[in-house]
């Protein structure tokens, strides 16, 4: 009993809790190591058995005269235990039986020996070889991992052998008795404190490998918890943006590998703002919650994965046959949450009801060509939908302009923008938090078509991209960044946004270095910002891209952290200066779930050691949030948006003004 037990020990003298919990625990160390044991203490005994059979030699040396008896008796008691302890172990019967087993054959063993060889005429040679008797106690406490009460016993019992024998048997004189008696107690005292020793020593080998277990069975419980947690939407229960990427990047694999077709589907719910606004926040979360229970419900017998792709937005991701199929579960779909009945009185389009405006694609062969693509089609798809009014359904399709972005008016304007002054640049401050000073600039790219129209950039962008386009117009816009910002030292750091086409181009990095040199601008000034979402995994050209980027002091940023495919492993696969958060997780910290998300990923990005900036602060309370979880660099509209370089000059001009000022 342990002194805590002892101390713990009730004042009627039954157990305390604390001792009631001690000897549970040693209970099921005891029925934890059983077989062990049982193992152990067979093994055990062949081996000494076998020994003690060895002893044989030394009886035909030293007592030769009765070596006959006492090697028949070896054998009789070492034979005869054995038998026993193999029909105890094929009986699968407890270690205790078996050590008891192996406690008796030690002290048989002795006696058993002793007896005839007590009979000996060599005395001097019989008195000197029972020192050997000590071997029997030692194999107690030291040679069987016995527990300390059976030890103690088993040697007690050859110790009190050993007196009667040089007591009544064959005695000896008083030197004899003092000296070897000595011994055998010594031996009984040491060894039987080396075993009390070890055994306290397995037990707590036993409670540190059981807290150690406990231990990581708790971290995989908090983990998978983890796991969850950062794969499911905190409002609907459904998975998350994050989750969901993963599974479409799944699903492409497939498609890639043994051509299984799937389609992604964008759902969203038609005037959810006004629903938001006339029957408050609450109420907009009980449709959200409503609408995603209805898509699982409906949608778990194909073993389709619903998401919440953001807002009011909701994704569809599912194995199809192909474009019928495909538009059989987009109408599927809509008619879900039309049957819902929600009502949507505040709609002013004549429908009473909460509905959805659905978009489709799905994979082609010798069509699409990137996931990314894939989302954009069906994003296209479900802008269709809502200028056709919505509560509909469209599938891509590459033939319709209002879907296709293969349109020839958009590729010719780009092969003509740069030469007709088509394209400028913007440029939106980023802002340190710490100082309120201008950190640097983002550049960003704006088109317009020969009629002044202006395009979104996920217009041009992917046309760009597909035509080739986008190396000319990114190279333009780097020497633009340098001439228009960093030359004049309007701002101390400027970042361009990259693509992977650029950064898998051959002399893309010699090209930005022959941009430097001819501009003066240090590398340093210079950062160039990739997203995350981009496919480059096993690209070893970009990899090597962007080292030789970096070798000319050019940092490299990655862009919209949180909503693409490769998430952790692009921190540990590239040496990024900053992190660029995406705006949806500000977004989002309205509520705990949101915070907390926000919080656990700025912990995992300061851990390898880089810079924060988190994009889209739009309001006062943006800003203080950010100061209160001590983020380094911000970027929005309550911030700065983005202007011409001429708006850039004035506000720096303004600022430096007021600074200046007494």
């Amino acid at each position: 009993m342990s002194q805590f037990a002892a101390r713990t020990r009730n004042l009627d003298g039954s157990l305390s809790p604390a001792e009631m919990q001690s000897e549970a625990l040693r209970q099921y160390y005891r029925d934890h190591t059983d077989a062990s044991r049982a193992n152990a203490a067979r093994t055990g005994l062949w081996l000494a058995v076998c020994v003690y059979l060895l002893f044989s030699i030394p009886d035909y040396i030293l007592i030769a005269d009765v070596a006959g008896a006492t090697i028949k008796a070896r054998f009789i008691v070492g034979l005869s235990f054995l038998a026993v302890i193999e029909l105890l172990s094929k009986a699968k019967a407890r270690a205790r039986f078996l050590e008891v087993t192996c406690a008796l054959a030690l002290v048989f063993g002795y006696l058993f020996w002793l007896v005839p060889a007590s009979q000996t005429v060599h005395a001097e040679d019989f008195k000197l070889y029972m020192v050997f008797g000590s071997i029997f106690m030692m194999g107690a406490n030291l040679f069987f991992s016995f527990f300390i009460m059976l030890s103690v016993a088993t040697s007690v019992a050859v110790l009190l052998i050993f007196f009667a024998t040089i007591f009544y048997l064959y005695p000896a004189d008083q030197t004899y008795i003092f000296v070897f008696g000595l011994f055998y107690v010594s031996c009984l005292i040491f060894t039987s404190y080396v075993n009390w020793k070890l055994n306290e020593e397995r037990y707590n080998v036993f409670l540190n490998a059981m807290e150690a277990a406990h231990q990581h069975k708790q971290s995989e419980l908090r983990g998978s918890a983890l796991e969850e947690l950062s794969n499911t939407d905190y409002l609907t229960g459904v998975e998350n943006r994050r989750a969901i990427e993963r599974r479409l990047r799944e699903k492409w694999n497939d498609w890639q590998k043994d051509g299984q077709v799937f389609c992604a589907i964008l759902v969203d719910v038609d005037f959810f703002k006004r629903y938001n606004d006339f029957y408050g926040h609450q109420a907009g979360d009980r449709c959200l919650i409503l609408v995603a229970k209805a898509l699982q419900t409906s949608l778990e017998p194909l073993k389709a994965t619903v998401g919440r792709f953001g807002g009011e937005e909701f994704i569809v991701v599912a194995h199809v046959t192909g474009r019928e199929q495909t538009a059989a579960l987009a109408e599927e779909i809509r008619k879900t949450i039309e049957a819902l009945t929600l009502v949507h009185s505040n709609r002013r389009d004549g429908q009473e009801n909460v509905t959805v405006s659905v978009g489709a694609s799905f994979t082609r062969p010798h069509s699409v060509f990137k996931l990314e693509r894939l989302i954009d089609e069906a994003d296209r798809a479900l802008y269709s939908a809502k200028q056709n009014g919505r509560n509909c359904v469209r599938v891509f399709d590459p033939a319709d302009p209002l879907t296709s972005d293969e349109n020839e008016n958009i590729a010719a304007t780009l092969r003509i923008a740069v030469k007709n002054d088509l394209v400028s640049m913007a440029y939106q401050p980023i802002i340190n938090m710490r100082t309120k000073q201008l950190e640097g600039v983002e550049a960003l790219m704006r088109l317009k078509m020969a009629d002044g129209t202006p395009l979104m950039p996920s217009q041009f962008i992917p046309v760009a991209e597909r035509t080739g386009a986008i190396i000319e117009l990114g190279l333009w816009a780097i020497r633009r960044v340098c001439e228009d910002v960093l030359v004049p030292g309007h701002a101390p750091l400027a970042t361009v946004n990259v693509s992977a086409t650029q950064l898998m181009s051959r002399g893309f990095a010699l090209a930005v270095s022959t941009i430097l040199d001819e501009t003066g601008v240090s590398g340093e000034q210079l950062a160039f910002e990739i997203t995350e979402g981009i496919d480059m995994a096993g690209q070893s050209d970009v990899i090597r891209c962007i080292t030789a980027l970096k070798a000319h002091g050019i940092r490299i940023w990655l862009d919209d952290f949180g909503t693409g495919f490769a998430g952790l492993s692009w921190l540990r696969l590239f040496p990024f200066d900053t992190v660029k958060i995406d705006r949806s997780f500000l977004s989002d910290t309205r509520g705990p779930a949101g915070r907390a998300m926000l919080e656990d990923i700025i912990r995992l990005i300061r851990n390898r050691g880089l810079k924060i900036l988190i994009e889209g602060v739009e309001t006062k309370d943006h800003t203080e949030l950010m100061e209160e979880l001590g983020i380094e660099l911000g970027q929005g509209y309550f911030l700065g948006r983005p202007g011409p370089v001429a708006d850039l000059v004035r506000v720096q001009t303004v600022r430096k003004a007021r600074v200046a000022r007494p």
